[in-house]
């Protein structure tokens, strides 16, 4: 995978938008799940960071024909203390149509915020040029609330995301300059 940058802002804006559309279907016709099956498992993650699970989100039966693993991670730019995240969670329910309408989406798993206020989402996606898209899209929205230079994502192909919840070396074979976002086995 080349260097990460998100698309040019009018492209973003377009994929937003027809995700936006699609979304609102998708909500209209119940196929948006919110299962909590995962809700509350404690995630470890190098650097000796942990964040829980507080929300699972997936479209039909959330699995994909062609699974990749993407996870995402960023720091908000304001949100700091208990009440603050507290607050963020919450309201970040409103954020789903921002992303489950984007073609190839299938399921995402919203977690805390770590002992260095990074937020992660561990998705399923079908394809994993559409992850790619997806992260490049969601770039330009998260650029307006996070912490500048603080956005990575990573696109784990022929993965499943509980796979990768099982067995965090399916993250290890990745190049990254910083691997904060990468699964460790303490956090099993």
């Amino acid at each position: 995978m080349g260097e990460q940058k998100p698309l040019p802002p009018g492209e973003a804006l377009r994929a937003v938008a027809a995700c936006f559309l699609t979304s609102l279907a998708l909500l209209t016709r119940h196929r948006v799940r919110m299962p909590k099956e995962h809700v509350g498992m404690r995630l470890g993650f190098d650097r000796d960071t942990t964040a829980v699970v507080y929300r699972e989100t997936r479209l039909d039966s959330g699995l994909a024909k062609d699974p990749c693993t993407l996870v995402v991670t960023f720091r908000l730019r304001l949100v700091r203390g208990g009440p603050a995240h507290a607050l963020f969670r919450r309201e970040s329910l409103l954020n789903t149509p921002l992303f489950v309408g984007f073609p190839g989406f299938a399921s995402k798993l919203w977690l805390a915020h770590d002992e260095h206020d990074r937020y992660r989402g561990v998705y399923e996606w079908d394809g994993a040029d559409r992850a790619e898209h997806y992260a490049r899209s969601l770039w330009r929205v998260l650029e307006l609330v996070s912490v500048p230079g603080s956005i990575r994502y990573a696109v784990v192909p022929g993965t499943r995301r509980d796979d990768v919840i099982a067995e965090p070396r399916l993250l290890e074979s990745l190049e990254r300059g910083d691997t904060a976002w990468r699964r460790t086995a303490a956090g099993m």
